[in-house]
Order: structure tokens, then C-alpha cells, then sequence
């Protein structure tokens, strides 16, 4: 992967936003939005790439809000999330995107370095709960008995880990798009925070209500064939959210890891930037020339993630013995970690 600048160059020369045309806006919302959900490959992967740990993220994350919830409260419970997802984009992080962009440009790079720094300790602490589980799980201490107050607490919940999520991916978004104008740039975000949360959000819904799925296939469906497909459906669940939480969690260590490497490169700090492309360039020129650019990809990839490790494990103790307390004492509130 390249630094911050070969991104904007890389975006530039996928998605030109034409400042005069509504279609040419919605062109390049989707290709931005397709971009930051990690969609498409090569040179765009570069720029997906940035935000699907985020993306990943919030999807592995979400279901868990609906744990012990009647299966009619499901999707509403997701909807709310939903829908909470969208006033944090539409009306907080929107505006102040835009903010950004006109009158503190200098601020994207140092703000996609906490993001990335967010990301790095979120993926080094769900290592840390795996090599060291807790005794209770998590947020269920001191949860609300009654379900209406639980749905509440939860949602409240979802959406705050949404906000942070969201911030993350709308600043990449912001330094995905080209020069332009405001009105551009403002429609532009705002179609990819829509498609952003349908992504999400639909991929979530799909998640929570797989389950059931497979198992009205597995009782109801008329040919073997169905009925096998929803077994299958219904054993695989359990693996696949384990994957998606690997996947999730490798994801947020490669981009934090990423962000930071090619924050300090914008900040005129490009030693371990240049170290990691020099190592990658090594490694890939000894394999067979239609393999290099796949390689030099690889190692970087997995560079920037034992970066995100060991920056993230260094942010654990900061964060749960000084930031979360803090954060308490001004909130009134336990810190969470």
C-alpha cells in the first residue's frame, strides 16, 4: 500500500467527480462508497481497503446488541441502530467533514491517525480478550433486567459504537474525493454515508435473521435440496460469525497500522513508511514477475498489521488506565474497559 498521497492519487483516478452533473455526483458517491466498503481490487483495493476494517467491523459488531431479544424485535433493534447510524452521519459528522475540508484541511491527515490509532487498540483488545478472556461477558454486567429498558440500553450502546465507526469512515471518504465543490463534495458524502449504512446495516439484518432462515428452510422447504441448504445454514452461523470477527479484527490491525504509516509520511515522517516498501519490493522481487504486485501487497499488508499490534497493545494500558477513567469522571459514567 502506498501513503496518504498515492491515495488521493489512486481515488482521483478512479472516481473524477464532475462539480456541474447530479449524475456524476451519484458516480462518484458509489464508486467512493464501493471504495470504502472494500469492494473492488488493486488500485482501488488501496483506497477500500483503509476503511473496510471499520466497515468489517461494525457488521461483526452489531448482532451482538440483538442477544437475547425475541426474534420480532430483531430487526427493529437493527433499524433503530440504522437509523441512529444515519442522524451521526448526516448531522454531526457530515457538517463537520465539510468543515474540515474548507477550513482545516491540515486536520484530515493528524484525525485519520486517531481513527487508525482507534482501530489498532480496538483490534489488539479483542487479542487480548481472546488470550485472556473475562470471567462475564461483555456488557451484560449491569444490564437492565426489564426488555424495553434492555433494548434502549443496547441501542444506546450500538449507536455510540457506531459513531466512532462512522467518524472513521467518513473521514477516509472525505480524503477519498477530489477537489471540489462544496455542493459536490456535501451530496457526495452524503450518498456514501447512505450507501455506507445500507451496506452495513443490510448485511447485519441478513446476519441476525439467518439463523431463522435456515431454519424455516430446513422445516418448510419442499425439495431435499432446500431443506439441506438450511441445515447447512444453521450449523455454519456459529463459524461464520467466529470468521467474520477474525476477519474484522485483522482487518481494523491492517488499516490502523496503514493510516498511521502513511500519516507520519504526510506529516513529512517517512522513514518506516519508506522501510516498509523497501522490505515488500525485496520479498516480491524474488518471486515470478506476475506475482510481485500481489506480494509486495501481501508483505506490506501483514507489515502494517504487526504494526497495528504492537501500536495497538502499546494503547491498551493508555486507554483503559488513563483515557477510559477520564472519560468517567467528566461522563459520570464506569469507563467500559
Amino acid at each position: 500500500m502506498s501513503g496518504l498521497l498515492a491515495l488521493l492519487d489512486d481515488v482521483a483516478a478512479l472516481a473524477k467527480v464532475a462539480a456541474a452533473s447530479v449524475d456524476d455526483i451519484a458516480g462518484q458517491a458509489a464508486k467512493t462508497t464501493a471504495k470504502v466498503a472494500g469492494g473492488v481490487i488493486d488500485d482501488a483495493l488501496k483506497a477500500g481497503t483503509k476503511a473496510a476494517g471499520a466497515v468489517i467491523d461494525d457488521a461483526a459488531v452489531t448482532p451482538k446488541y440483538t442477544m437475547g431479544f425475541s426474534a420480532e424485535r430483531e430487526l427493529p433493534i437493527v433499524g433503530r441502530i440504522a437509523w441512529g447510524s444515519i442522524r451521526n452521519k448526516m448531522l454531526i459528522l457530515l457538517p463537520a467533514a465539510l468543515l474540515l475540508s474548507n477550513f482545516a484541511p491540515w486536520a484530515i491527515a493528524p484525525l485519520l491517525m486517531l481513527g487508525g490509532g482507534y482501530l489498532c487498540f480496538e483490534g489488539a483488545e479483542k487479542i487480548l480478550h481472546w488470550l485472556v478472556p473475562h470471567d462475564e461477558a461483555h456488557g451484560s454486567k449491569g444490564e437492565p433486567k426489564d426488555p424495553a429498558h434492555l433494548e434502549e440500553s443496547r441501542v444506546a450502546g450500538a449507536i455510540k459504537t457506531d459513531f466512532i465507526l462512522s467518524a472513521e469512515i467518513m473521514t477516509i471518504a472525505l480524503s477519498a474525493i477530489p477537489d471540489s465543490g462544496f455542493w459536490t463534495e456535501a451530496m457526495t458524502l452524503a450518498l456514501v454515508a447512505v450507501g455506507i449504512t445500507a451496506l452495513v446495516y443490510g448485511s447485519v439484518a441478513l446476519i441476525v435473521k439467518a439463523d431463522d432462515i435456515g431454519l424455516a428452510m430446513a422445516e418448510k422447504g419442499r425439495l431435499g435440496l432446500t431443506r439441506s441448504i438450511g441445515r447447512g445454514i444453521v450449523r455454519g452461523m456459529p463459524g461464520f460469525m467466529k470468521l467474520l470477527t477474525i476477519v474484522g479484527t485483522a482487518a481494523m490491525l491492517w488499516v490502523g497500522g496503514s493510516i498511521i504509516v502513511h500519516g507520519l509520511e504526510v506529516l513529512g515522517f517517512g522513514a518506516l513508511g519508506h522501510g516498509i516498501h523497501d522490505i515488500a519490493h525485496a520479498v516480491a522481487h524474488g518471486v515470478p514477475e506476475s506475482w510481485t504486485g500481489f506480494v509486495a501487497w501481501l508483505v506490506t499488508a501483514v507489515l502494517d498489521g504487526i504494526l497495528g499490534v504492537v501500536l495497538g497493545l502499546a494503547l491498551v494500558p493508555v486507554a483503559t488506565k488513563v483515557i477510559g477513567p477520564l472519560i468517567g469522571l467528566f461522563t459520570g459514567n464506569k469507563a467500559p474497559h
